[in-house]
């Protein structure tokens, strides 16, 4: 049973706010610890990704904030750190910025509407119990979907880390800075900044520092700026709001709802299909399993809410998270300290971020794109199979080139296709028996293998539908002819090995009756082995009750041959 359909324990069932009740004493220190640790990396991610999103820095510690603290009360992991992703910024700003037409405080409403839609489809799909559609997403179509997305994440910081000013979409800033760098508009000393940010947060990747790379990165660049006094000669953030998040959905109505609803659609599946791998990787670390239902209940309960506080959509962290696990965090109050402690640093010191450059927060987005690739697994799967290849290439071209969430559309359908086309054509063959060898085997694969006098035993690896009944006729026609044409024992029995036969649709059945009575008139039964049971009734309820009569099916292959070669 998959985790997104099975039942949770009563246990498991518990949220994390009636788990405090359990919550032990010595926990809290570790808590504290941990959400500290945390808190060095939420500020500058959450704001790295809002910039790459399009959207003010603020929003992202807004989108950060509100959604650990509402997962604390109803998120079924009990370690899971949620937050902006950079995987999600490009796909935040196709869908937003179109509609804001350069607006910041539409951009703003936009995105937190946004959240909002994103949190209703997946409280829909909770409801609904939807946890499985994720499937749609196979492994080729995230390879190359996150491939897709680190390269053009990487791209769109690159005129915040040259200091080249650049509007519009990816082709546009791409071109601006093509033009820019011929022109000598290079801003050398955002360049510097931002190489030695990019660097700094490898550094304790490569050395194995406790401390993160990317609080060394900001802390060192928000020095040099102040101490040199670079806020003239670099594109700064600026000054934070001093507030606490609050409603920012004015300016909006119905239309812009309806044009965003594919857009949140694809990144409710998204967010669901990244968050739901992760907390069951760390479920299963600690032997335990997270109801994929519930998870996306609290997803969307999380996104609508940051959605209605001035935020925008949000995923589980897959570069946060393991640092609350590595500094000992206990539970969710981590991700309470870590938003306690950046709402701390909103009201108490929101002017340091005076002194960051926004060369550095593009360094932190292309580090974590670079760090969301996956070229090992792409050349793996280029190994392994050719269609499946297709398929990723598919969503990485349709990623880069026709959009985020069309590119997707576009790789999903081919998989589909694919599945379709295997299953159209699937491998057919022949069964015999070999010396010294139990049950019946392939005789392409078998050389060794015999048939067995007077039966042709054959199997068809896929279910009966409209497009391969035909196909299945077909095959059965040329066997008996060729062990005709080969002068053996006469045959009697034709016996379908159909364990593969998981279903059957009218069509196919059509196409079976006239294989049956085609057969018939050769003076050869058709009869079924290892069929399951809910094609045999189904075959039944389709009235063919009196020409497949209970005589026809065998539970075995081995079953079939010793009653027939009986008779």
């Amino acid at each position: 049973m998959s985790a997104s359909t099975a039942r949770p324990s009563a246990k498991d069932r518990l949220s994390s706010v009636w788990a405090l009740k359990g919550y032990k004493r010595e926990w809290l220190r570790h808590d504290i610890i941990a959400g500290a640790a945390l808190f060095a990396l939420l500020v500058p991610a959450g704001m790295a990704y809002a910039q790459a999103a399009g959207l003010p820095p603020v929003t992202g510690l807004y989108a950060t904030v509100v959604p650990l603290l509402a997962y604390a009360v109803v998120g079924p992991s009990r370690i899971l750190v949620l937050g902006p992703d950079s995987a999600l910024a490009p796909l935040i700003a196709a869908a937003i910025v179109p509609l804001a037409a350069g607006s910041s405080g539409k951009s703003v409403a936009l995105a937190g509407l946004l959240a909002v839609l994103v949190g209703a489809f997946m409280l829909a799909g909770s409801a609904l119990k939807l946890g499985a559609v994720t499937g749609l997403l196979s492994k080729p179509i995230r390879l190359g979907y996150l491939n897709g997305i680190a390269l053009l994440v990487a791209l769109s910081q690159l005129p915040a880390f040259l200091g080249i000013e650049a509007d519009g979409d990816i082709w546009h800033k791409l071109a601006k800075v093509t033009t820019g760098v011929l022109g000598g508009e290079v801003n050398i000393t955002a360049l510097l900044l931002g190489v030695a940010s990019l660097a700094l947060t490898w550094v304790p990747r490569v050395l194995k520092w406790k401390v993160p790379g990317v609080l060394l990165a900001v802390v060192g660049s928000c020095v040099a700026t102040a101490v040199w006094g670079l806020n003239d000669d670099v594109k700064v953030t600026g000054e934070l709001p001093q507030g606490l998040p609050m409603p920012a959905l004015g300016g909006i109505g119905w239309a812009d709802a309806l044009t965003l609803l594919p857009a949140a659609a694809g990144i409710a599946l998204m967010v669901f299909a990244d968050t739901g791998v992760l907390s069951q990787t760390l479920a299963a670390k600690e032997g335990k399993r997270v109801s994929g239902n519930r998870e996306m209940a609290a997803l969307g309960a999380a996104n609508a809410a940051t959605g209605l506080l001035g935020g925008f959509p949000i995923s589980g962290s897959a570069s946060r998270t393991p640092v609350a696990v590595d500094a000992g965090a206990k539970s969710q109050m981590t991700g309470v300290v870590g938003a306690v402690l950046v709402l701390a640093f909103m009201l108490l010191a929101p002017g340091v971020t005076a002194y960051l450059p926004s060369a550095t927060l593009a360094a932190v987005v292309i580090a974590a794109a670079i760090a969301l690739a996956d070229p090992a697994g792409v050349r793996r799967l280029l190994s392994m199979s050719r269609s499946e290849s297709v398929v990723m290439l598919a969503a990485f071209l349709g990623v880069l080139t026709v959009g985020v969430l069309q590119g997707i559309v576009v790789a999903v359908a081919l998989a589909l296709l694919d599945f379709v086309r295997r299953a159209w054509d699937p491998y057919r063959t022949e069964l015999g028996s070999e010396e010294g060898l139990p049950g019946y085997h392939d005789l392409e694969r078998h050389p060794g293998a015999e048939r067995i006098p007077g039966l042709l035993i054959l199997r068809f690896d896929a279910p009966l539908f409209f497009g391969n009944g035909q196909v299945l006729a077909t095959f059965v026609r040329e066997q008996l002819d060729e062990s005709l044409d080969e002068g053996e024992h006469p045959i009697t029995h034709v016996v379908l090995a159909a364990e593969p036969i998981t279903g059957i649709d009218t069509t196919a059945l059509d196409d079976l009756v006239t294989l049956d009575e085609w057969l018939a008139s050769k003076g050869v039964d058709l009869v079924f082995a290892e069929l399951k049971g809910p094609v045999k009734d189904k075959l039944i309820r389709l009235g063919t009750a009196a020409r497949f009569t209970p005589a026809h099916f065998f539970p075995t292959v081995g079953a079939a041959v010793r009653a027939l070669r009986r008779e």
